[in-house]
């Protein structure tokens, strides 16, 4: 089954995201009008220290209205890989450095109407950095056990998406 791009108009652009109005024909639809949300896509980080302890971290998020409990991340800036996003993450976010990368993941974020797509990564061999934040940017490292971040996600208290995905595959790595 085909469903090919008849036409695009982006109706916003902006510094994180674009909107446009698609139009696609489909082979049983017909012709059908989306709003998409293009994206150039995110990595997510998660340290894991020798202790086997891990970090996240707590940070105000505007549309949710509150603080919120995740793994470091940010957005794929033009010419960087999502491995080298992740690492830039690391050190902005939480300070440290990686020797070691472990790619476990890409995740999907929204595909109903968004292009956005996550690569999600542990960080091992780590050796202590400073913070970097970005100018928008307020974070607290919260450190603690995996087990500690899974009863977590289990209370509803992390709610965030990539996070609870990160936790529960990092949790089942060998």
């Amino acid at each position: 089954m085909s469903h090919e791009l008849i036409k695009r108009d982006f109706i916003y652009r902006g510094r994180i995201l674009d909107l446009s109005i698609s139009r696609f024909q489909s082979e049983t639809k017909g012709e059908v009008e989306l709003e998409i949300v293009h994206h150039n896509g995110g990595a997510a980080i998660l340290p894991i220290f020798e202790d086997g302890s891990i970090a996240l971290v707590r940070q105000w998020r505007y549309p949710a209205g509150r603080y919120s409990l995740e793994v470091a991340a940010g957005r794929i800036e033009p010419g960087q890989t999502a491995e080298e996003t992740a690492a830039r993450e690391l050190e902005e976010e939480v300070g440290y450095r990686a020797r070691e990368f472990r790619k476990l993941t890409e995740l999907r974020v929204a595909p109903g109407y968004c292009e956005e797509r996550i690569y999600v990564y542990v960080a091992t061999d780590l050796e202590k950095s400073a913070q970097n934040l970005d100018d928008d940017e307020e974070i607290e490292v919260i450190r603690m056990t995996m087990e500690e971040a899974l009863a977590r996600v289990r209370s509803g208290e992390i709610d965030d998406a990539k996070t609870i995905i990160t936790l529960m595959m990092a949790a089942q790595m060998k």
